[in-house]
């Protein structure tokens, strides 16, 4: 059996404002084995985001707190880690893919300088760089990438955009990916062939996954496990097909039955409130 790679343990954060205290994550514990993927499903606000970007310290202190519990990976607790050595996990353990690419590249650098910039910075040991930008966009599907690296993010598609984001999270050789609602601002033909480059990169390169988001309906066949958060709180966490056939939580089947399904009788699609208290009700 595989090593955990990442362990969670009662994570807690909290947020200070001007109009008081927002308790964002509340005791949260999670785990994922090296390899591994994992789905954190819930709805806006749910913590889902805060979660992940707390596992590289990359919540803005203050006005974020670390309130207790500790992050583990591969041994090492983030929470007390240095900070130069927290610089060697961002991006070289632990990477990510944001849901806006347009906002998440640089507008003035070139395609190639961005990737080499990760490159540079966690394999110092690769001598032709290029060659390993042009690997890693062939490697993500960007067709002629000899000349799409020295394009700029706007000369590029939205679609396009999101696999230099993969490329460049991946050029580091992280040994976990943290995928946060990347589909959400694409079609639903580009989501998908977005989400199968994901799928086919997790095994070809043996890298743990784990995919934010909201919609129940993407993460079979792409997630083993699935943790559902509903106001910091994870609120069920089991085996994704588990989860999705027999549900337990009344906030788990609301949100399964706001996936719209081709076959329906339903002439409109439910509501996170109202689906939650008609299971609630059951």
């Amino acid at each position: 059996m595989k090593p955990n790679l990442l362990e969670i343990h009662d994570l807690a954060i909290r947020f200070h404002t001007e109009n008081g205290n927002v308790d964002a994550v509340r005791r949260v514990s999670l785990s994922l084995k090296e390899g591994g993927s994992l789905a954190i499903v819930g709805e806006s606000g749910s913590g889902k985001s805060v979660t992940a970007l707390a596992l590289t310290r990359l919540l803005p202190s203050p006005p974020a707190e670390y309130v207790g519990g500790r992050i583990v990976f591969e041994g090492q607790d983030i929470l007390t880690m240095s900070k130069p050595a927290l610089r060697k996990i961002r991006g070289g353990g632990i990477a990510y893919v944001f849901q806006e690419p347009g906002t998440s590249l640089n507008p003035v650098f070139t395609i190639r300088s961005q990737i080499a910039e990760g490159i540079r910075l966690h394999r110092p040991e690769v001598r032709d760089v290029d060659a390993e930008v042009v690997r890693w966009l062939t490697a993500v599907g960007i067709r002629d990438p000899e000349a799409r690296m020295r394009d700029y993010p706007h000369q590029l598609s939205g679609g396009m955009q999101q696999r230099v984001m993969i490329a460049m999270a991946l050029s580091c050789r992280p040994k976990l990916l943290v995928a946060d609602e990347p589909t959400t601002a694409l079609d639903v033909t580009i989501q998908a062939q977005i989400l199968a480059e994901l799928r086919r990169l997790k095994e070809e390169f043996a890298m743990a996954l784990i995919l934010i988001t909201h919609n129940f309906g993407i993460i079979r066949g792409l997630c083993d496990r699935v943790a559902v958060m509903y106001r910091g709180e994870i609120v069920e966490y089991g085996e994704t097909e588990s989860v999705l056939k027999n549900p337990q939580h009344a906030y788990t089947k609301a949100l399964i039955a706001c996936v719209p399904r081709l076959g329906s009788n339903e002439k409109r699609l439910q509501t996170i409130d109202y689906a939650w208290e008609a299971a609630a009700a059951k």
